[in-house]
Order: structure tokens, then C-alpha cells, then sequence
């Protein structure tokens, strides 16, 4: 009702529930609805809010409808395939998938397959059949002497303070059941991470978490009795992150509680925001000479570097130095600007960094042109979710991928979008003890374990039904994408000329490389 009419309607509403109680006792038994309502109303009256200021009592539907839109269109509204950022059609195959259920679907497609952006693969007459060692690759170039025989598909970065303890020991009793790696994220190895024994990947970001100095800066007596255990099996240098590159980590101090400030080495109760650059190092140089040290640390273990793709003489700085010094990274995760799991400033997801599909060929061929790319491991981490999203990033470059929300999907996650807020429905992404408890860590795992065998098992059939072999016989060429309403086309649309090995370092360049590569230096970025 607009306040005007508050005004006359409370007391008239009063009087008229006084004059009939006069004449039956029973009607007095409305104050008990007038009164409340009646605080509620006045109270409106004073508000800062605009719709409650002129609008008492019934603007209060207004917020109400507003915090239970994200959920009306969820279940209601949008159709199987419009959901972002993933769809129905995602998120129904993946729960599918992970509690072993059948993944089959009637009536043929839902998708527009005419539709601009739609890809597809040709097959063949002739399928091939996928043998199980390829689901296998090893990571470590030669100045790596320890080096670890990965699944082709792996969780991705997610840390203990992001996701709930449960959520973080179920992933890690998943991978270990499953024979696949656990990325720690940047927020350090948990207590949750270590308690199964599955693989992990450490992950260190700008603030150096569970390897730091009281001033921030890198402890490396702490890493390197950390970094030596069995458990870890590789190294990841956090450059940058697809939600938010050229912007650190950020834990709001709501979910900083005891133990998240003990395994972090930081303040309870205070926002956690990571630097947006490393201390340690400021040019490629540097960088090269802290992924030796790390790897030295390490006792040899393969130590990589993890970033969105941005400005691409950057990136080829990285790939001269190398050149230059000698020094190789044994692996580099790509992330895509489409988002993850973390907490975001929305400017930053929405508008910077380059989406996996347009950065993947770029490295691969920047990588392959420095005459790098076959020491070195091309990790997808960005929308990956099922098995034609594997064939997709391994055909534009990859040699193998990391997933996180599909995993979040496995262990109860239904995308409700409040991860940041502390208050997750599911206990996937909260340190509220009471909702993490709705996460059974053993029947989770199992769902994790199977929802990652039965990707792999997509992604080989697909890849056989293609007529190929060997996951890396994938190219660009075997993705059709629909650029318009017309002919699909070879996925070709967002590469850069693809480079011959070697082809950086003589006279015979394409001209959309020339400019690049002549302004990338090893002593800045």
C-alpha cells in the first residue's frame, strides 16, 4: 500500500477490530496479525529504502521476490540450455554422471544447432578405439627429475576458505579413489587435503599462503618441507586468475575463521586479499629464476606456472626468457575469463582476460614457434565439464584439463550463486560448520570418483567415434564452429597463424606476430 494510504488504513483497521471485538470477543484475536504489522509499517515509514519509504508493509514483497529470483528462474524459468554459467542440460549430466545414474537422453537434441557458436565434431565410418594409457600423460621437462604421471582430467584450483572443509576432503578422497590430482588453490595444503592421501598440486598464489613470512614474502624453509612430502606431486605459481586477472585472491574476513587464519597464516575475522603481483619476482627473468628455486626446493618435482592469458607480448616475454636463460616451466595452466569458482569484482569477470577457446591456440602456438612446446605440458582450466568440452580444449592445444565447478556440481552444489556470501544452501562453499554437515564426505567422494571416470569415458568414445586413436591426434580442424547462419567452418576463427616449430626464433614470421614478438623482453613483462 503507498504511505498515504498506511495512514488512514492502520488506525481505521484498529478501530474497526475494537468496535466488532466489542460485539464478538473472538475478533480481538486479529491484533495479533494488526500489531506486528502495524510495527512493521511505522517502522517502514522511516526507512532510507525508497520502495518501503512509499510503500509500508507490501514493498517488503518487493525484496522478497528479488531473493528468491535467482531460484524461480533457476527451477522454473530458464530453459535447458540458457542457464549461465552452466546450463540444465551441464549441470543435469554431471549429477547423472556422478551418482552413476544413465546419462542417456530422448527426442534428440534441445540445442540450436544452426545457431552461431555451435560446435560439433564429423565422424567417422570407421571409429577408432582409445586405448586406456591414454588417459595418462607425464608432466616434467627435462630439468624435472621427478616427474608425475598425470589423469588428462584433474580438479582445479579451489581452496579450503572458498569451499568447506567437507567439501575440500571429499574432493581429496574422490581423486585419491579416482588415481587424479587435487590443485590446492593458493589459500595453502589444508588439513582436509592431506587426510586421504590423494595427489595434490600446490598451489602458490601472490600471498604465499602456508610458505609465508610475517611480512608476506616467501619462506622457502617452510616450502620446502612442505613441497618434499609424497603427497604433492607438483608445483603451480599463481600469475594470474580467469575471474579476476591482474587482481589477487580475495577471501571475504566472514569466512576467515580459526583454523582458515591458522592455515593461511593470516588474521581471524579479516577480508584476505592477496597482492595482485608476486613479491618475489617482477620481470620473466625473475620468474624463470623462482620457478629453479622452487624446483630446486622441491627436490625436482615439476613446478609450472598458472595464468588468463591478457596482453600476448606478455606471455611471449615469458617464452623469450626462456629461451634466453634456459630455464623451462614443465607445465602451464591456461585459466579462460570466463570465471571459476572464486569471489570476483563482477567488472573484472565480465571484461578482462581472453576466454579459453581464442587463448589456447595462441600458447600452444606460441609455445610451438619458441621451439618450447615439447618439454612443456598445455593445461585447459576454464568451462570444462564434459567430455566433448575435453575434446574441444585438447583440439585447440591442450595436452590435458582441469574442472572445478563440475566438481563443486559432484559434491552437491546447485549453482545458487551465494558463494561468496558464506550462507551456500548446500555446504559446499561456507565455513557455517551446520551447513557443510549436509556434505557425507564417503558418498560424495564416490560421486566425485565416478563423475570424473565416466568424463573420461565421454571424452575417449567421442574422441574413437572421430576415428582417431590418440587424444592427441585432436586439432582445430576437427571442431566445426558456426561463425553465422551458414556452413560450420574449421575452428579457426579466433587463431593467430599457427607457427612452425621453431619458427619464432629465425627471419619468417606472419605479420601479426612480428610486432609482438619484437617488443617482448626478457627483463619486463
Amino acid at each position: 500500500m503507498h504511505r498515504q494510504t498506511f495512514y488512514i488504513a492502520a488506525p481505521v483497521t484498529l478501530a474497526a477490530i475494537l468496535v466488532l471485538g466489542a460485539l464478538w470477543h473472538p475478533v480481538l484475536w486479529l491484533l495479533l496479525l494488526w500489531l506486528p504489522l502495524a510495527v512493521v509499517g511505522w517502522r517502514d515509514l522511516s526507512s532510507t529504502q525508497n520502495v518501503l519509504y512509499n510503500y509500508p508493509i507490501i514493498g517488503h514483497l518487493r525484496y522478497l521476490l528479488e531473493f528468491v529470483r535467482p531460484e524461480l528462474r533457476q527451477y522454473f524459468f530458464e530453459s535447458e540450455t540458457s542457464g549461465r554459467p552452466f546450463s540444465r542440460e551441464q549441470r543435469n549430466l554431471i549429477q547423472a554422471r556422478a551418482i552413476g545414474a544413465g546419462d542417456t537422453s530422448p527426442f534428440g537434441t534441445v540445442r540450436d544447432v544452426s545457431a552461431p557458436g555451435y560446435n560439433f565434431s564429423y565422424h567417422s565410418i570407421q571409429p577408432g578405439e582409445v586405448p586406456e594409457s591414454e588417459r595418462w600423460i607425464t608432466i616434467g621437462g627435462s630439468q624435472c627429475t621427478r616427474p608425475y604421471r598425470s589423469s588428462r582430467l584433474n580438479i582445479s584450483a579451489m581452496s579450503f576458505g572458498s569451499l568447506s572443509g567437507n567439501a575440500v576432503e571429499a574432493m581429496n578422497l574422490g581423486a585419491q579413489q579416482g588415481g587424479f590430482a587435487h590443485d590446492t588453490g593458493e589459500g595453502a595444503i589444508s588439513r582436509y587435503h592431506e587426510k586421504h592421501g590423494g595427489d595434490l598440486i600446490w598451489e602458490l598464489g601472490t600471498a604465499y599462503f602456508g610458505c609465508r613470512q610475517k611480512n608476506g614474502r616467501f619462506d622457502a624453509d617452510t616450502f620446502r618441507e612442505k613441497a618434499r612430502r609424497e603427497q604433492v606431486k607438483m608445483i603451480e605459481i599463481k600469475i594470474s586468475q580467469g575471474a579476476k586477472p591482474s587482481h589477487g585472491g580475495l577471501l571475504p574476513g566472514s569466512k576467515v575463521n580459526q583454523e582458515i587464519a591458522e592455515t593461511r597464516q593470516i588474521a581471524v575475522g579479516e577480508d584476505c586479499a592477496s597482492p595482485a603481483s608476486h613479491p618475489e619476482f617482477s620481470t620473466p627473468r625473475e620468474l624463470l629464476a623462482f620457478v629453479a628455486q622452487l624446483r630446486e626446493l622441491s627436490d625436482g618435482k615439476p613446478v609450472g606456472i598458472k595464468l588468463a592469458l591478457g596482453i600476448r607480448r606478455e606471455f611471449l616475454s615469458i617464452c623469450k626468457a626462456m629461451v634466453e636463460t634456459g630455464t623451462r616451466v614443465d607445465f602451464i595452466v591456461i585459466d579462460g575469463a570466463e570465471g571459476g569458482t572464486g569471489a570476483a569484482p563482477q567488472e573484472f569477470s565480465d571484461s578482462l582476460g581472453v576466454f579459453i577457446d581464442e587463448a589456447l591456440p595462441f600458447v600452444d602456438s606460441a609455445l610451438r614457434g619458441a621451439g618450447l612446446r615439447d618439454e612443456i605440458r598445455l593445461v585447459a582450466s576454464g568451462k570444462v565439464a564434459l567430455g566433448y568440452d575435453m575434446v574441444t580444449k585438447i583440439a585447440l592445444g591442450a595436452d590435458l584439463c582441469n574442472a572445478a565447478r563440475p566438481f563443486m556440481f559432484a559434491v552437491g552444489c546447485i549453482q545458487a550463486r551465494r558463494c561468496h556470501t558464506n550462507h551456500c544452501p548446500t555446504g559446499v562453499a561456507t565455513q557455517d560448520a551446520r551447513r557443510a554437515g549436509a556434505i557425507d564426505v564417503p558418498e560424495k567422494a564416490e560421486r566425485v570418483a565416478r563423475y570424473h571416470r565416466a568424463t573420461l569415458d565421454g571424452f575417449a568414445e567421442l574422441v574413437g567415434a572421430m576415428g582417431l586413436s590418440r587424444f592427441d591426434a585432436l586439432t582445430p580442424d576437427h571442431i566445426r564452429h558456426r561463425i553465422s547462419y551458414a556452413p560450420a567452418e574449421g575452428h579457426t576463427a579466433f587463431e593467430w597463424p599457427r607457427l612452425a616449430t621453431g619458427q619464432l626464433l629465425g627471419d619468417d614470421l606472419p605479420p601479426e606476430w612480428q610486432a609482438e614478438w619484437a617488443a617482448a623482453a626478457v627483463d619486463r613483462f
